[in-house]
């Protein structure tokens, strides 16, 4: 098959490059000259294991192409994903302007019947503000042109969203014709061959589950954080919790870690965009409110819990390792670990940093106001704190006997719950964890 995606983000080049490596030929659109020339020559405008590899493979093979231009495909193809940004608006809702734009170019240029998909994150109702845009602009042509919306929301992980897409649990369809669903389900069927599972639903449908599902993971993580911060005080361990209630069935053990926070460039939006359709229908989410207001409070846990170890941080030296907001991926939005170096620097701390993937973008974000340092026991060198706030599998199993030696002081803060308390004591670190005493 033939297909366009317009947008070369974080969904629309990780589902361009999967579609081409699967057999279809795609070409990723972009407004953005720069970037699409960097693609071009295998330049990757994100971290994503494994992404570059496939990248180039399928350019090399014809597969996949970058243009500028959506018009220039728009005769050959017989799907346009719209992957474009639905940033949060000053009152959180998600921001159509991108999305309409891609449907207003559709309908000012089809000439024969094509899909246009949405696979960003959008509002329930979306769909049909999308497919009125679309023949407002054929209507101004004065011409017939047959055409389909559908809705397919992504459920991607940064750092294994190339697993996720290749071999997914589900995929979620929202359709309102049969011509449309016969034409989704040839272009996925390479991909569930083995278990083909393509649920077709409403449009209204499908644009909801993408957020209720972000919003249950979400509410999950803020639900063990708040019984991990109950645990500290009655003298519970969170971890004996976990497992005690992930063992049933009904519950399971996923999303049930306490840490410093959720993060990233779904959760914190998806939640304030389903919180804001609330509000547009009448309806209070009072469960969704307190599940963001949870969160926001526990991103500033490891901070508190600094502070509690040492009293006033300033003018002493705080090593923070991690700066994404989760393993495997550069991405910064929303992530804890700026919450706390801002509080840090705020309060006159010094601050040195490490992580092994989201150094730059550390630096883009905040500039040089930390320091940056090569490895994990460059950043403890003459620490009074070592905090973890990301937790990498090479911050796993460090040499602690080396970072008691460069340390300045010996205050181990883990904000992600994988080390030792046992170990690190008996080392003599002072060790203070989530949701223990």
């Amino acid at each position: 098959m033939n297909i366009a995606i317009v947008g070369t983000g974080y969904v629309g080049l990780v589902s361009g490059t999967c579609f081409a490596e699967m057999g279809s030929h795609v070409t990723c659109v972009d407004v953005d000259a720069q970037k699409i020339e960097k693609l071009k020559n295998g330049e990757m405008p994100i971290y994503e294991p494994g992404l570059e590899e496939l990248v180039r493979r399928n350019v090399g093979y014809g597969r996949l192409r970058f243009t500028t231009d959506l018009t220039e495909v728009l005769d050959d193809v017989e799907v346009v994903f719209s992957a474009v940004g639905t940033p949060p608006d000053e009152d959180g809702s998600a921001d159509l302007k991108y999305v309409l734009a891609v449907a207003r170019q559709f309908g000012q240029h089809i000439n024969k019947y094509t899909i246009l998909v949405t696979k960003s994150t959008v509002p329930v109702g979306t769909a049909q503000k999308v497919k009125a845009a679309i023949q407002e602009e054929l209507d101004k042509r004065g011409v017939q042109v047959p055409f389909d919306v559908a809705s397919n929301p992504e459920f991607l992980k940064e750092g294994a969203a190339i697993k996720d897409f290749m071999s997914p649990d589900r995929v979620v369809v929202g359709t309102e014709s049969e011509r449309a669903c016969e034409v989704m389900t040839r272009l996925y069927k390479p991909f569930l061959i083995n278990n083909f599972r393509v649920i077709f639903m409403d449009i209204p449908s499908a644009e909801m589950t993408k957020y209720a599902a972000n919003a249950m993971l979400a509410t999950r993580i803020s639900f063990m954080n708040d019984i991990a911060n109950l645990c500290e005080r009655v003298g519970a361990s969170v971890d004996s919790v976990r497992k005690g209630i992930g063992t049933d069935s009904r519950i399971g053990s996923k999303f049930l870690y306490a840490g410093c926070g959720y993060g990233g460039s779904c959760f914190p939006k998806d939640v304030k965009a389903l919180l804001h359709t609330g509000i547009d229908n009448g309806y209070h989410m009072e469960v969704i409110e307190a599940v963001e207001r949870v969160n926001e409070r526990q991103k500033y846990i490891v901070y508190d819990k600094i502070v509690k170890a040492v009293g006033s941080v300033a003018g002493k030296t705080i090593a923070i390792l991690g700066l994404a907001f989760k393993p495997e991926t550069d991405d910064m939005r929303e992530s804890p670990a700026l919450v706390v170096i801002q509080r840090l620097l705020a309060d006159g701390a010094k601050v040195r940093v490490f992580d092994p993937i989201a150094m730059d973008e550390c630096r883009r974000r905040i500039g040089d106001v930390v320091t940056y340092c090569k490895d994990i026991y460059d950043c403890s060198n003459e620490a009074d704190v070592f905090a973890l706030m990301t937790e990498w599998r090479q911050f796993r199993m460090p040499s602690w006997d080396v970072i008691k030696k460069v340390m300045h002081g010996n205050v181990i803060v883990d904000g992600r719950n994988i080390y030792s308390r046992e170990e690190l004591e008996s080392i003599g670190f002072v060790y203070t964890r989530i949701g223990e005493q």
